[in-house]
């Protein structure tokens, strides 16, 4: 019914980590979502599990806090893209690991070294300010006033989770 891992969403991989009871082990490679289900993929490699065993979860911490960076990233990425190239720049996917990030974007020609130096330089400054990220949950008439974009077609709820980060708040 509940578990601390993240299921891979949004271009973001799932956690890892493992599954403990008595003298179960299961080494939890990925989450995933399955309609409301959370599904853990991995390896019972000591024990045995059946439905209503009580699990202790234990999430690979530095991992997850690894990507979480990288995820971060990819939106001051995405900010210093539109700030240099322009308003029209749109993410169009993205792949989020604990090692590196990947983002696909659109633009109507090849990015030249200069701005690619400026979008470079201008990220890292963002990142080495340390600034606070702020959350708060909004509707999304409010949250779209605040400068927040709904991407692929994502299907939101009344309460949307909105984040600022970088000092001129991205």
């Amino acid at each position: 019914e509940q578990t601390p891992f993240y299921a891979e969403s949004g271009g973001q991989v799932g956690d890892s980590g493992l599954l403990k009871s008595g003298d179960a082990l299961f080494a939890v490679a990925d989450c995933r979502k399955e309609g409301a289900n959370h599904l853990h993929i991995g390896v019972l490699s000591e024990g045995s599990i059946k439905l209503g065993d009580a699990l202790e979860a234990l999430v690979d911490t530095e991992k997850r806090q690894a990507t979480a960076l990288n995820h971060s990233a990819t939106h001051l990425l995405h900010a210093a893209l539109r700030e240099i190239l322009g308003e029209h720049v749109t993410q169009k996917g993205s792949l989020v690991d604990a090692e590196r990030l990947r983002f696909d974007f659109s633009h109507f020609e090849a990015v030249t070294p200069e701005q690619l130096k400026q979008i470079e330089q201008r990220v890292n400054a963002q990142i080495r300010a340390n600034t606070a990220v702020l959350t708060e949950e909004c509707d999304m008439e409010t949250a779209k006033e605040k400068g927040a974009m709904a991407l692929f077609g994502e299907k939101y709820g009344d309460a949307v989770r909105v984040l600022s980060m970088g000092e001129d708040q991205f």
